[in-house]
């Protein structure tokens, strides 16, 4: 077991009400058609859908006022009768608002908050000082999509709705084409599976997301603690092998990096030139990893479909052959 337990927000269920909120990009960044999509989507699957105050204001750096990002968050977390809060978009600078985030308030009001990208900043940030599970998974805009969107769905349905231990599952194919430029022509590749990097047997606490968003907390007061954890990293297609590489490194050489258990990577778009012997590379080259399960090419990131995955809550990985397992422990 890992050395710290967080606590899992009520879950998800039938009728629930979901806040977005922009503490990153824009809510105008994102299209209206691709809003009203999203918008009808998760009503079709049960949920009603409001927006913060503040979500569609733009300045010129995409996002709305520091006071405005904090006050939507603080708003949400307090509405009673919300249950869900998703994020809108990803971005740059949602770690401008953590030294102004009420963590206590979110302890005594915990609700699932989901996101990717940028918002691996808040949803780690969240687990060291609030102690929260949150999710790394779709944002709003990704609920936009005409097409491809069941996996997601019945991952993240299940992630947030279930009680039960799930095994996390791999898509037929997957894609990281610019739906939201053309719907119609999408651009879809097989999967071809797992990489197992380093095989081993984990468990433990899962922390991380984009990988970027994670090391931008070095050395603060809201870095998660890395004892007994599995760690996510994912990056995005500007990444190219030798920049993930520097990642990488950046995060093992923090002092408790020692306390890491297991790596899961994800599946990296296809400009980003990374590959598998790339891959395998890059970790065989880092002692610290030896004797630690390290597994690659899963479904979380930058890439469609996309799994949710609970940070803060625990995970097992089962990768003694080509053909890994990795189960994701309910509460």
């Amino acid at each position: 077991m890992s050395a710290f337990h967080a606590t899992y927000p009520p879950r998800l269920v039938q009728g629930a009400h979901l806040r977005v909120v922009a503490p990153s990009r824009s809510l105008s960044f994102i299209t209206p058609s691709v809003r009203d999509r999203a918008t009808q989507f998760l009503q079709s699957h049960g949920m009603n859908v409001s927006f913060a105050r503040h979500a569609a204001e733009m300045d010129s750096f995409q996002s709305a006022s520091v006071a405005a990002r904090v006050s939507d968050l603080h708003e949400a977390f307090l509405d009673d009768s919300v249950t869900v809060i998703l994020t809108a978009i990803g971005g740059y600078n949602s770690n401008q608002l953590l030294r102004h985030i009420n963590f206590t308030l979110i302890e005594r009001h915990p609700k699932i908050l989901c996101g990717f990208s940028d918002t691996t900043t808040l949803t780690n940030s969240i687990l060291a000082q609030a102690g929260l599970v949150t999710y790394s998974g779709p944002h709003f805009s990704t609920w936009g999509m005409k097409y491809g969107l069941e996996f997601s769905a019945e991952n993240f349905l299940k992630c947030c709705m279930g009680s039960e231990p799930f095994e996390l599952p791999s898509s037929p194919e997957w894609s990281d084409d610019d739906w939201y430029i053309d719907q119609e022509n999408r651009k879809w590749l097989p999967n071809e599976g797992c990489w197992v990097l380093n095989p081993g047997v984990a468990h433990g606490r899962l922390v991380g997301g984009h990988c970027r968003s994670l090391n931008a907390l070095q050395g603060s007061d809201y870095w998660p603690s890395l004892l007994g954890s599995i760690v996510c990293l994912e990056e995005t297609a500007d990444i190219t092998p030798r920049h993930f590489d520097r990642q990488l490194q950046s995060l093992i050489l923090q002092p408790d990096f020692e306390g890491v258990r297991g790596v899961l990577i994800g599946r990296f778009q296809a400009a980003s030139g990374m590959s598998r012997s790339l891959l395998k590379g890059i970790v065989a080259n880092k002692a610290e990893l030896k004797g630690i399960p390290v597994v690659a090419n899963l479904g979380f990131g930058h890439t469609s479909p996309i799994v949710t995955l609970p940070i803060g809550g625990e995970a097992r990985i089962i990768a003694e052959d080509d053909t890994p397992r990795i189960w994701i422990d309910k509460h």
